[in-house]
């Protein structure tokens, strides 16, 4: 016990950007859905990721196979091969995507820091957890090529592609494999909103319908940050133009603009 209690404290003190964007994420949640619902979510995004991500490292589905490097396994905790870091920033970037999506979707009113959702009712619509799931893997393309040259920052090397894919190392299927988890954590996110109802209003702190899509924005930036600062230009502006069109439709919607 005491072990696990040690390797807990190791892993938050070796990967604190991770457990930044997990509590970011959480206070989110919690005023968005309340603490029983984000308490659920987080715990489904864990176990289908955690799931998907043992299955990938033994069979190749439904990431395709790639293979875990347990240097650090002294230094942060691992879950019968699996980093539990790793797996656990499934659950922010799936919130994040779903608000990201519900903010480009949704009928909204106000501007700027006073942006707000119009309308609670369609907030597991499927247009939204197809768009959602769509941005969960978008994000990826971003992050997964800068985390394969881990040995280059400070995430340090813990993976590769015993066949490198032709997106700078990275494979395909991986990609697909993201927008399967997706659309599966966010469909189990869809059925656990609609069977627990809400028993009381959680006070909405201002702008909060703003603070998914900032998570995923400060989440993408901290990755093309440390893309350019790795010297990996051709990578970071390929995840730049990449986000270009959803940034500028998202600009639109919160300037209160038809886009």
């Amino acid at each position: 016990m005491s072990e696990f209690f040690s390797l807990s404290v190791s892993t938050v003190l070796f990967r604190p950007y991770v457990f930044i964007f997990l509590l970011m994420y959480l206070t989110a949640a919690w005023f968005k859905v309340g603490a029983r619902k984000a308490v659920l979510f987080t715990l489904s995004a864990w176990v289908i990721a955690y799931i998907s991500e043992s299955s990938s490292i033994r069979n190749g589905i439904p990431f395709g196979m790639y293979c875990y490097i347990p240097s650090t396994t002294g230094r942060e905790l691992w879950v019968c091969g699996v980093p539990f870091m790793d797996s656990l920033s499934f659950t922010f970037l799936s919130y994040a995507s779903w608000s990201t999506a519900r903010a480009l979707l949704s009928p909204s009113s106000g501007r700027g820091l006073g942006f707000r959702f119009d309308s609670e009712s369609n907030r597991f619509s499927p247009g939204v957890v197809l768009l959602g799931a769509l941005l969960f893997m978008l994000i990826d393309v971003v992050i997964d090529p800068l985390s394969l040259r881990g040995d280059r920052w400070f995430l340090g090397r813990i993976y590769y592609y015993p066949t490198p894919g032709p997106y700078f190392g990275v494979t395909i299927a991986n990609f697909v494999g993201w927008f399967v988890v997706g659309l599966l954590s966010l469909g189990v996110w869809g059925v656990i909103d609609r069977r627990l109802a809400d028993k009381a209003q959680t006070p909405r702190p201002p702008a909060l319908d703003l603070w998914g899509p900032a998570l995923y924005y400060i989440v993408l930036l901290f990755n093309l940050s440390m893309t350019f600062y790795i010297g990996e230009p051709n990578i970071g502006w390929a995840g730049v133009f990449m986000f270009l069109p959803v940034t500028v439709i998202l600009a639109f919607k919160m300037g209160g603009r038809a886009v």
